[in-house]
């Protein structure tokens, strides 16, 4: 449910506007907590809840889903946009400083929400997002009349697809070379078949070069789906793994499960202020390209799921033992993982965004959020795969089960290092080619 729950999230990036959603977030955010204040909105406890309330309950997280898809699609270029263009110091600065506010919200849920909500109830926790959302809602209407306002010229994907049918039309055309010149002063080499597309007058060179370029993101869009797919494990059995563990911090305090994606957050938060800085001090020599930061992210995947399939076999034997590991040895997984993530995604904002055409670049920095919302369906189809294999071909299911330690869960870290290491290899490939 929280991998589609993302993944809805991240897929309806795609089609978004920032002042459309925000309404149907808070909309979404408003119905989930008068369900969760009001009894005969939500089952009791032991009891399947009737088809009203489960459809308040989707209709709910759905909203929220639709609504956080078009503020994240067009947040990113929106800030972008208010930078002058010749500054590239300053545009990868901003995506840098747009991920740690990223973060600062991730840790403000994981910490003081989930406090408020295992102490006060449910209906505090959303009613303190519902809220602060309405007053972010008013502040940003308020001053969104000094930003530059980019006034949309159509679909862009209405654009791409008529590209793609004209080329589909005249694919027996002979191959002529005609000049055409890119949205940004030069041509792409690459998908010259669709350049066929201009015969007849139908597509401008122009349209053209919008969709070689787009199509051409799309190569490595698709090499970061597989380094995401490891952060699901953040939200699914690194959790599972915490609440079988040793949380105990002092006498008086235990560290919710819940709370364990906190280490990753804390991470990021301390090495994308480092970084910038690092970078700012020495722009020429330390600052890193944005393909070459996706590559860094995704190596340090495949190393973070091999370290987590060694710390599971050792949580693993410390259960047989009767024993009980400290929670903090996942911290080494969720350092890896947080320190993967801030390369690849905010590498991913920034390449997006400077290699996109000027009418495409909040589509284009959406690939981000895309990639992460593939990675998390991808991990639930990659779950259902490897227990239907293992059951068939082994001694059952590796995951899935009701106890923990009966899965084998560092089989599945495991072959998530591999596949992430293949894909690593991918990477290069395509990010040669670009």
């Amino acid at each position: 449910m929280v991998n589609i729950w993302i993944g809805e999230g991240g897929v309806s990036n795609l089609t978004s506007t920032v002042g459309k959603e925000q309404p149907q977030l808070f909309v979404g955010l408003l119905i989930l907590t008068i369900q969760a204040r009001e009894e005969s909105l939500r089952p009791s406890a032991g009891h399947r809840p009737s088809s009203m309330q489960a459809a308040i309950l989707y209709m709910g997280i759905y909203l929220m889903a639709l609504g956080v898809g078009g503020v994240k699609a067009n947040l990113p270029a929106h800030g972008a946009d208010q930078i002058d263009q010749a500054k590239e110091h300053l545009i990868s600065s901003f995506f840098n400083w747009f991920f740690f506010c990223l973060c600062t919200g991730g840790m403000l849920a994981v910490t003081f929400l989930v406090w408020v909500q295992q102490n006060e109830g449910w209906e505090w926790g959303l009613a303190v997002c519902t809220i602060t959302l309405f007053v972010f809602i008013f502040i940003f209407v308020t001053c969104c009349r000094y930003c530059k306002i980019k006034v949309p010229s159509g679909s862009p994907l209405s654009r791409i697809f008529k590209v793609l049918l004209y080329s589909a039309r005249n694919c027996h055309a002979s191959m002529q070379t005609p000049n055409m010149e890119g949205p940004r002063g030069n041509s792409h080499n690459k998908f010259r078949f669709l350049e066929k597309a201009t015969y007849g007058g139908h597509v401008t060179s122009l349209q053209v070069e919008e969709a070689k370029s787009f199509l051409s993101l799309l190569t490595i869009f698709a090499c970061t789906i597989m380094m995401n797919c490891c952060l699901a494990q953040l939200q699914t059995f690194s959790v599972e793994q915490g609440q079988t563990m040793n949380t105990v911090l002092s006498n008086d305090f235990k560290i919710p499960p819940a709370s364990l994606t906190a280490i990753p957050l804390i991470i990021m938060l301390i090495s994308v202020p480092l970084y910038d800085r690092i970078t700012a001090l020495n722009m020429r020599k330390l600052r890193i390209a944005p393909l070459k930061r996706i590559g860094v992210g995704l190596a340090l995947a495949s190393v973070s799921m091999a370290v987590a399939a060694l710390v599971e076999v050792k949580r693993r034997q410390a259960a047989m033992d009767d024993t009980k590991l400290s929670v903090f040895w996942l911290g080494w997984q969720y350092l890896l993982l947080g320190v993967s993530d801030m390369f690849t995604l905010a590498g991913m904002l920034e390449f997006f965004y400077s290699e996109a055409p000027e009418t495409m670049k909040s589509m284009s920095t959406s690939l981000s959020w895309c990639s992460t919302s593939m990675g998390y369906f991808l991990s639930s189809v990659l779950v259902t795969i490897v227990n239907s294999a293992s059951r068939r071909f082994g001694s059952g299911a590796w995951l899935g089960g009701n106890d923990l330690n009966k899965d084998r869960l560092e089989l599945f870290y495991a072959l998530l290092a591999v596949l992430n290491f293949i894909n690593f290899l991918n990477y290069i490939f395509w990010a040669k080619w670009y």
